[in-house]
Order: structure tokens, then C-alpha cells, then sequence
């Protein structure tokens, strides 16, 4: 519906609603037309309901200038029909106020029928099945036939939803043979239903009868948009019969017409059963396309059932394989919302039917629903909880990598240019410092240049050197040794030794490609560490980057 159109559509309604008030003036044109010419007239225009509006308001203000109640539903009911959706029920209310006046029975049980009918197409199930109950206690005291049978058909339609098909194959039944003689357009609605019904219960020999003879009917009645409801109908027959191929085709066929009508649910269904056939026939990537169709309405309209809750399975199974996180987590609570939604809905009409129409056999099945959609909610949740901690965990993994890489170069390129302005790699000798008070002059420079020997020999390169073994090569006593090489290279023993070791083996790496291609425990055995995790934490300490970092910078570099 474009701009314009609605913008009148809103025009009329206001119109319509003072007219309430004030009688609206029919043109002269019209003033002695029947309500069968206005009828046929509003029937040509239908769709048109700017063009429409005259024909609409004349009808009933004839009605309402002639205080015929039957007719002022009528009138009522057509301009509903021609109405934006969030207007039906305005004129539905407007329609119960006119019965209950006409204080009729049937009026008032047609009345309160035409509002449950607004709120199923709405699907507000809850609040049409309300008003199917009502209508019936009304029509209950008539006898008129066709509202009798109408009550039964849209109770057979809620039944359908419910999912109790035998019980609404009998409903229909009787509506189908009543309807035949009667009326086409119910006639022909309850047997595409009952097509529906007999592929649900698995008949679909029974449903492929059903469809081929509601075309042909469509077809000898002329009523030709009913016509690809059969064919629908058929392709969702053959996907059951998994005539994959041909299911596609048919609702394709189908959609072509229907998909450019209003009918949301209908439209949903063909777009699940392609997507389905695609899956069945492993075209995943073709599934999706119109399983996102499915959800698209979704968002758009709310339409939603148990068979269609099964889009948001296969596209969750879908996006797990193409490691799609952002889809899966979307997907999931698409399926959260709409399982809350049909919980909520079963509850309730299940209760509801239970009280009015059925057996104990609907308690069982409810509380069996509640359960499944339970044990649903449960394990998609903790999958949700499972993914939003790895999530959260990658992430901090992938920052902390990046930010230590960061880190490891800034610290690299310090390194480089100390060893560049340093080349014996190791710390300076003070001479320039103040005597040791408790060590003699003498004593001090005689260890000093043992110190000295000692690195430039590499003796440091021996395993499990200690304080006292390197004192006795020095004919010193530990506490002189410890105490100079505190004061002079700035260091614990531990840390001086470690330091000459990594130091020694980084001019390698710098110089010998062979050395860089050595795993950790090689290193630390040139470096004459007595253990790979000791070497390790010792080229950490003394370069603040690990050993693969530092050869990796040396690769690029060289």
C-alpha cells in the first residue's frame, strides 16, 4: 500500500468514524441504488479503497437511514475488510455495538465471529479464539445455518494451530459438504484446510485428492485466487513425500501470486518449505536465503508457529559451520523470542479449548509442549553462556597478544641499540667509585681483574656454577666475591652469571643462522643452563621478551 493510499485509507476512517455522529450525506447518484449494485461495486473495487470510500459509505447510511441492522453489519464488516489492520478491530467494536442494540442473536454471535476473525489475522490467537467462544453462545440460540458452520470452521482453523487435526478434519468435513451448495469462497477454504490437515497427519494421498479437486473447483467457480493456495498446498504435500524438486516448484508457482497479498502466514510457510527442500537436497547456502525470508516476516509481522520455530535450528546448525558467532547469537535469540511467544500462546488455548471443546488428552499434550520448549530454552541458554565466555575470553587473548607484541618490539629495538653501543656486552667496570671500606684496595682490583679473565674466557658458560666454586677459583672467600660484584657490576650473582650466559648466546643468534633455527633446550645448553625453564625465565629477565620473539625480530632484520 503506497503513500497516498493509506493517507486516504486514514481520511475515510476519520470520515467514517463522524459519520457515526452525523449521518453521512449518499450522493444523488446513489441515493435509490440497491445494496446489491453497492455491493457489486465495492466488490470491483476492492483493493482500491480510496475509490472504494463512496460506495463503502453509502452503503451504510442506507442502512443506518433505514434502521436495518443486518445491513449496517454488512456495512460495518466492508469497510473493515478494506481497512488497515490497526483499524479492523475499531470497526469490529463498532459492529458488536449495532447487534447488541438489534438485541438479535445472530447479529451480535456475527459480530463478535468478524472480531475473532480480525484478531486471527492479526494473530492474536488468544484473543480471536475469546471471541469464537462468544459467537458461539450467541449463534447456539439461532438457527441460521451458515453462521452455525462459519463458527465451525474457524474453530477448526484453531484446532489446526494447536495441532489437533483429527478433530479438525471432522469439523471440516461437515463445513465442506454444508459450504458446497452454499456458499464458494467458505467452501473452497475448507477444503484447502482440510488439505492442510490430511498432509499433517500423514494422508497425503487423502491431501493430493484434496488439492487437485480444490483447483478444479477454484477453476469451475471461478474463484481463481484460490486457485494457488491448492497449488501451496501441494508443494508442502511434496516436500512430506520428499519430492524435493517438485516442491520447490509448485510453492514457487504459488508465491508468484501470493507473495504479492498480504498473507504473511502463507507467504512464511512456501519460503520455509523451499528452504527446507534446498536443505533436504544439501543447497545449505540456498536454504538460508529463504529461511532469512522467514524471519524477515517475522520481524515484520510477529507470524510465527511451531513448524517455522525449526528456521532458527537449521540456521543456528548453518552459521556453526560457517564460524559465524554475530549470526549464531542472533539466530538463538530469534528462537528464545519465539519459543517465549508460542509457549505463552499454547498455554493459554490449550487451557482454554480444554475447558470449552475438548478432552484431557489437551492437558497431556500442554504440559508434554512446556516441557519441550523447557529443555530448549535451558540448553540454548547454556549454549549462549558458553559463547559469550569464549568470546570474552578470545578477546582478552588476542588484546593481551597483540599488546605484548607491542611491547616485545619497543623492547627489542632498546636492546639493539645497547648492544650497539656496548660491545663486550657486559656492565663497565666503576673504576671511579669510592673504596670498599671492609676490602682492601688491593683486594678489591685483584678480584676485579679475575672477574674480568673470567668473562673473557666464557668460564661463565659452565653448568651449575655457584658463589663458593667461583671463589675458590679466584683464591677469594664468597662474601668479598658477592660483595664486589654487587658494588661493581650492580647485580646479584645470580643475575650477573645468568646476564653473561644470555648475553653470550644473543651474539650468536646475531651472527650464526644455524643457532636461530635451535629449539629452547639447545639454547640452554650452549648457554650452560641446567634447565630449559631456567634459561627461559633468565632470556625473559634479561631481555623482557621470549627467546621465539627475539629470533624472529633477528630473522626480519637480517
Amino acid at each position: 500500500m503506497n503513500y497516498k493510499t493509506s493517507f486516504l485509507l486514514l481520511l475515510c476512517s476519520l470520515n467514517l468514524l463522524y459519520s457515526q455522529r452525523k449521518i453521512f450525506k449518499i450522493p444523488d447518484s446513489l441515493k435509490h441504488k440497491s445494496y446489491s449494485y453497492l455491493d457489486d461495486r465495492i466488490y470491483e473495487l476492492r483493493g482500491d479503497s480510496s475509490s472504494a470510500s463512496v460506495y463503502l459509505y453509502s452503503y451504510l447510511a442506507k442502512a443506518k437511514r433505514e434502521n436495518n441492522w443486518k445491513e449496517i453489519l454488512n456495512g460495518y464488516q466492508s469497510i473493515l475488510h478494506e481497512s488497515p489492520s490497526k483499524l479492523r478491530l475499531i470497526y469490529a467494536d463498532s459492529m458488536i455495538y449495532a447487534a447488541k442494540i438489534s438485541k438479535q442473536n445472530d447479529l451480535i454471535g456475527s459480530a463478535y465471529l468478524s472480531k475473532g476473525i480480525a484478531y486471527y489475522w492479526k494473530n492474536d490467537i488468544q484473543h480471536a479464539l475469546d471471541n469464537f467462544i462468544t459467537a458461539n453462545q450467541y449463534i447456539s440460540q439461532t438457527n441460521d445455518s451458515y453462521l452455525i458452520y462459519k463458527v465451525k470452521y474457524n474453530i477448526a482453523n484453531i484446532k489446526v494451530y494447536l495441532g489437533f487435526y483429527d478433530e479438525a478434519i471432522s469439523l471440516l468435513s461437515e463445513t465442506t459438504a454444508h459450504f458446497k451448495n452454499q456458499d464458494e469462497r467458505p467452501y473452497l477454504n475448507s477444503l484447502h484446510l482440510l488439505g492442510l490437515c490430511y498432509n499433517r497427519i500423514g494422508n497425503y494421498g487423502h491431501c493430493t485428492e484434496t488439492n487437485n479437486l480444490g483447483i478444479a473447483e477454484s477453476e469451475r467457480l471461478q474463484k481463481l485466487e484460490m486457485k494457488p493456495y491448492f497449488i501451496h498446498s501441494e508443494g508442502v504435500n511434496h516436500f512430506f513425500e520428499n519430492n524435493y524438486h517438485i516442491a520447490i516448484e509448485n510453492l514457487k508457482e504459488a508465491l508468484k501470486i501470493i507473495g504479492k497479498s498480504t498473507d504473511s502466514g502463507t507467504i512464511a510457510i512456501a519460503n520455509f518449505y523451499i528452504g527446507k527442500s534446498f536443505w533436504q537436497l544439501k543447497k545449505y547456502d540456498q536454504a538460508v536465503g529463504f529461511f532469512k525470508n522467514v524471519d524477515s516476516i517475522y520481524n515484520k509481522t510477529g507470524y510465527i508457529d511451531p513448524y517455522l520455530r525449526e528456521t532458527y535450528e537449521l540456521l543456528i546448525k548453518y552459521y556453526k559451520t560457517k564460524n559465524d558467532l554475530n549470526a549464531q547469537l542472533y539466530s538463538i535469540d530469534q528462537l528464545l523470542k519465539a519459543d517465549n511467544y508460542l509457549n505463552e500462546s499454547y498455554k493459554y488455548l490449550v487451557t482454554r479449548i480444554h475447558k470449552e471443546y475438548d478432552t484431557s488428552e489437551l492437558i497431556h499434550q500442554k504440559d508434554e509442549i512446556n516441557a519441550q520448549f523447557m529443555r530448549e530454552k535451558q540448553h540454548v541458554t547454556m549454549f549462549i553462556v558458553a559463547v559469550v565466555i569464549l568470546f570474552t575470553t578470545s578477546f582478552v587473548l588476542t588484546y593481551k597478544y597483540f599488546r605484548n607484541r607491542r611491547f616485545y618490539k619497543k623492547k627489542f629495538d632498546e636492546l639493539m641499540v645497547q648492544l650497539n653501543n656496548d660491545h663486550s656486552n657486559i656492565s663497565k667496570n666503576k673504576t671511579n667509585k669510592e673504596p670498599i671500606l671492609d676490602i682492601s684496595p688491593e683486594t678489591a682490583a685483584t678480584i676485579l681483574r679475575q672477574l674480568e679473565k673470567f668473562e673473557k674466557d666464557r668460564k661463565f658458560l659452565e653448568k651449575d656454577l655457584t658463589l663458593s666454586k667461583i671463589a675458590g677459583m679466584f683464591n677469594s672467600n664468597p662474601k668479598y666475591l658477592s660483595t664486589i660484584i654487587s658494588y661493581y657490576r650492580e647485580k646479584t650473582f645470580s643475575k650477573y652469571i645468568n646476564d653473561l650466559k644470555i648475553d653470550y648466546l644473543i651474539s650468536l643468534l646475531k651472527t650464526d643462522k644455524k643457532i636461530r633455527k635451535y629449539s629452547n633446550g639447545a639454547l640452554a645448553d650452549i648457554a650452560g643452563f641446567s634447565s630449559t625453564q631456567r634459561f627461559a625465565h633468565a632470556f625473559l629477565a634479561r631481555t623482557e621478551m621470549p627467546t621465539s620473539f627475539f629470533i624472529e625480530e633477528i630473522k626480519k632484520n637480517n
